[in-house]
């Protein structure tokens, strides 16, 4: 074995000297292929299994010149529910050394392997709709929706207006995009404009004495309904939006409702006495 791996070692590396003007001249063509380590096939065996702690470290694989010097031998691993792994010995060795060292173990996957799917933040996973009544959002500091909220200008009249009505005393309120971003889902939802309710109804919600708009920005858009009779009662609805139970609009009527002016005496029911 001495003496294959001298032969290994001879061939795999090539020192130039350079005070040698007939040897730097030549040619000289390194080798493709690490002898030394592509044949340390047992030590990398033994490593893999001393790191699996058990017998699932299968046939040999093959070997691969990662660098100068250094290279991996991978074995496939017989452990369940690990197909397409393989066992990867990394080797290295110093120059002009049959000495092998292994660097490090690892249980890599191959090109078919089974693998989880990427890992995605909560954060990122997290979808609207998936929040229930009783769940509670971590507090996010640097929410991109929401910026820093009105500072006093020393306007009496402008900071009353700004601060009570538009609901500006808040620490944090939503930006512009995330206003925009609020109207547009609402407008295509199923209180906007587009809705079967919008379509069959004679008049908008704009002019419907049920509407109290909305405040800021989204007053000229939406307001909030409170007609118990209507389905939208407390929800938030577009101008454009309408439904049956409109306060300006009335329904047709059925030719016998309500329309009796006389009493209606009832004929077939008796009176019995006992005797």
């Amino acid at each position: 074995m001495d003496t294959e791996v001298e032969g290994a070692v001879a061939e795999a590396d090539v020192v130039v000297d350079a005070e040698t003007p007939a040897r730097s001249a030549r040619t000289v063509r390194a080798a493709k292929r690490d002898a030394v380590l592509a044949a340390a096939v047992d030590l990398a065996r033994e490593a893999a299994l001393e790191v699996s702690g058990g017998d699932d470290v299968g046939a040999h694989l093959g070997y691969t010149d990662d660098g100068e010097r250094l290279g991996s031998h991978r074995f496939a691993t017989t452990a369940p529910g690990y197909r397409g792994w393989h066992w990867t010995v990394t080797v290295a060795r110093i120059s002009r050394s049959r000495h092998v060292t292994v660097c490090e173990v690892e249980l890599l996957p191959g090109d078919e392997a089974l693998l989880a799917p990427a890992w995605v933040p909560w954060a990122e996973r997290l979808a609207p709709g998936d929040l229930g009544a009783t769940d509670a959002l971590p507090y996010d500091a640097d929410d991109p929706r929401l910026e820093t909220g009105y500072r006093p200008t020393g306007d009496v009249a402008t900071d009353q207006v700004a601060i009570e009505d538009l609901g500006l005393w808040r620490e944090r309120v939503p930006t512009r995009a995330t206003l925009e971003a609020a109207a547009t889902r609402w407008a295509a939802g199923d209180r906007g404009g587009t809705s079967a309710g919008a379509r069959g109804s004679k008049e908008g919600c704009e002019t419907c004495g049920f509407l109290v708009p909305l405040t800021g920005v989204l007053g000229s858009m939406f307001g909030v309904c409170v007609n118990e009779w209507s389905p939208d009662d407390g929800k938030v609805v577009s101008f454009d939006h309408g439904c049956g139970a409109h306060s300006e609009t009335d329904g047709p009527r059925s030719g016998g409702d309500w329309k009796t002016t006389s009493p209606v005496v009832d004929d077939f029911q008796v009176d019995v006495t006992p005797g």
